[in-house]
């Protein structure tokens, strides 16, 4: 899945983009089991600072933006993306307070492929009325979850909602859903790293990377 609407607002991370883990400082334990490094971390920082001032120059009249983090995966994002936001909010001198709820999203899906979402988190999502929301996501797969979330937040009248995801994964079996802010679009390998997890491991990494046979393996549940 490739659209000129989704190049023009992130990075392409390209099919043949490898960088060699030995020129990375990756953590002894995981350094055995990623085939290579897809995004630096660096790049990944960059890329979120500008995506923090892009955020922040299309909200008018928003005195308050609740921003719900979509746990586990998008801590590591949203925690930049809001340190990124409020240093700009400062030096700009923009007049915008930014509240953050962490959540999950619980989805149940039927043998049509289509399903509801439950948002846990929060208690009481009549909370929302009348708010600028932003979700973080850590990375869109298929977009299904993400587009039934946004169903379910509209119920509850919001001024405004809207999503910012680092990546977006290049799948056939994509809805088509595109988030209004995107940090990078990636192949349709098992990426890990930056929050992004195999069975609770490698959330700690700092890099974005591609996990090999021997990891997925060596980590795998009940190992």
């Amino acid at each position: 899945m490739m659209t000129e609407e989704i190049s023009k607002k992130c990075l392409v991370i390209p099919d043949t983009n490898s960088y060699d883990i030995k020129m990375f400082n990756i953590p002894v334990k995981y350094a055995n089991f990623l085939d290579y490094v897809l995004i630096p971390n660096g790049l990944i920082k960059d890329r979120t600072q500008k995506l923090a001032v892009d955020i922040l120059g299309s909200l008018e009249n928003c005195k308050q933006l609740v921003i719900l983090c979509v746990l586990k995966g998008g801590y590591k994002f949203c925690s930049e993306l809001v340190d990124s936001m409020e240093r700009h909010i400062c030096s700009c001198e923009i007049n915008m307070s930014i509240k953050v709820e962490f959540i999950r999203l619980k989805s149940y899906h039927n043998t049509e492929s289509t399903g509801d979402v439950e948002v846990i988190g929060l208690s009481d999502l009549s909370v929302l009325t009348g708010k600028h929301i932003l979700i973080v996501e850590d990375i869109i797969d298929t977009g299904k979850t993400m587009t039934y979330a946004l169903k379910l937040l509209e119920k509850f009248k919001p001024a405004k909602v809207q999503c910012a995801s680092l990546l977006l994964k290049r799948t056939p079996k994509s809805c088509g859903y595109i988030p209004e802010y995107l940090g990078f679009t990636v192949e349709n390998r098992f990426i890990v790293g930056y929050g992004i997890d195999y069975n609770e491991y490698f959330r700690d990494l700092p890099h974005i990377a591609v996990i090999n046979e021997a990891g997925i393996k060596h980590f795998e549940e009940g190992a």
